[in-house]
């Protein structure tokens, strides 16, 4: 395959090789107090505050690479999500709760952030080069930014200030995301009072914009295109549990089956138009992170099977990489059709996705229909291992034609995705879990 990389003969020992990678390499972006990023276009100098969580602690500038040296809510939900796998499996130990404990207090001091104090003081529109100035907020938009619309900000920057760059905005499945992570980290006996305590206090007020904002337009997960989305609306409900509005939100979720075309649908646009990205695999990230319980929206349920199902022969059309699989590799997989951000390819934490959907229906299924979403997924993965380095590097995508790695490189949410969908697949290896 064009990209592959000599791997070891076994995906076993392959898979616990780069679990050690993905662990080592996703603490980079965690805490990453030792990088200072410079925006000279933007008059900025930003160093990485304890707690915040880059997407990439890569220093670029769209040089070719993309800058994602910020603080995405979504993405650091991910990724903290992922640590607590790591401690609960035993690879982290204190490390991990001190991460996990500047993560909430840096999230707890972002809600003092206001948008009207760089309003009120101009002075730093100065140092914004004069080529740089149409991508700035207009004051009109930073004095909106306060109280509980910080939780509607997409990204800030990784010392806690706002990010001063026009951005689709407001997002909203960022905050129910970081609310399921505090949920999952708090069932955990070894954290600290004081940590516990702060925690819930997050956690408390997300739940309560979650329950406040969840039926309100924002952008998708690929902040592009403003409407109610299937992944938003699934990480409000997983995150509102028994809340009586619940039942409202799963209603919404139904109503996203396309029955013609045999797939949840991604997304309701605002205005009213349909959108060309409707079957994207943001749907199948949406179980993947939520993990519902019952039979609908959740990974048994078999109309998101069928969704996966689709988005298979979708890429396995579409990318000359996949052409060129061997027997036994699934699809690469990428977002959605006609994507063209940088080599509109493959994702991994796309390909991971796929993967993890497959071991967590295997654990929602009879033993012999679990067998068979095992191989599934374990041919995905297959794929990754084809793609993967040596070293374990991954970044945001590899090329669909080339299979080069490409955007953004050491993407957090790539290691978080590998942690994740091999801690699925061990649990799926131990057996059927049935759920109500």
């Amino acid at each position: 395959m064009n990209g592959s990389t000599v791997q070891p003969a076994s995906l076993e020992l392959w898979i616990e090789t780069q679990y050690r990678h993905s662990a080592r390499l996703m603490l980079h972006g965690i805490s990453a107090t030792g990088i200072v990023k410079e925006r000279p276009g933007f008059g900025q100098r930003v160093r990485a505050r304890p707690g915040s969580v880059v997407a990439s602690p890569v220093l670029a500038s769209y040089d070719p690479d993309p800058d994602y040296f910020f603080h995405w809510y979504r993405d650091s939900a991910v990724v903290m999500d992922a640590l607590r796998i790591l401690f609960e499996r035993g690879t982290l130990g204190a490390e991990a709760l001190q991460r996990f404990d500047e993560f909430v207090q840096f999230s707890l001091e972002l809600d003092a952030l206001d948008g009207r104090s760089l309003v009120q003081r101009p002075q730093w529109r100065t140092a914004v080069r004069a080529d740089f100035t149409k991508f700035l907020r207009t004051d009109a938009d930073l004095e909106q930014v306060q109280g509980e619309r910080i939780r509607g900000e997409t990204r800030l920057n990784a010392d806690g200030t706002l990010d001063i760059s026009r951005w689709p905005r407001p997002q909203h499945d960022g905050i129910a995301t970081r609310a399921l992570t505090l949920m999952r980290w708090l069932r955990l006996p070894a954290l600290g009072v004081a940590t516990h305590k702060a925690a819930t206090r997050l956690l408390q007020a997300d739940l309560d914009y979650t329950r406040r904002h969840w039926q309100q337009p924002s952008y998708d997960i690929w902040e592009e295109d403003l409407g109610l989305h299937y992944y938003t609306l699934c990480a409000a409900a997983a995150a509102l549990g028994d809340d009586p509005v619940t039942a409202d939100i799963h209603r919404r979720l139904d109503a996203f089956w396309d029955a013609g075309g045999g797939f949840y649908r991604s997304r309701e646009l605002a205005d009213g138009t349909e959108s060309p990205k409707q079957l994207d695999i943001a749907v199948v990230l949406a179980a993947v992170h939520t993990d519902l319980p019952g039979a609908r929206h959740s990974p048994g349920d078999p109309r998101l099977h069928a969704t996966l199902q689709r988005l298979e022969e979708l890429f396995a059309a579409a990318y000359a990489i996949n052409a060129q699989r061997p027997a036994g590799a699934g699809p690469a997989m990428g977002r959605y059709a006609g994507d063209v951000y940088y080599s509109g390819g493959a994702y991994y934490f796309s390909t991971l996705g796929a993967a993890e959907l497959c071991f967590l229906a295997a654990r929602r299924s009879d033993p012999a229909a679990a067998q068979s979403w095992l191989r599934r997924g374990d041919a995905f993965l297959e794929t990754v291992r084809s793609f993967t380095p040596p070293g374990g590097e991954l970044s945001e995508q590899f090329d669909q034609r080339t299979g080069a790695q490409t955007s953004a490189r050491h993407l957090t949410w790539s290691y978080a995705a590998f942690i994740s969908a091999t801690a699925a697949r061990d649990r799926a290896l131990q057996g059927p879990r049935q759920l109500a």
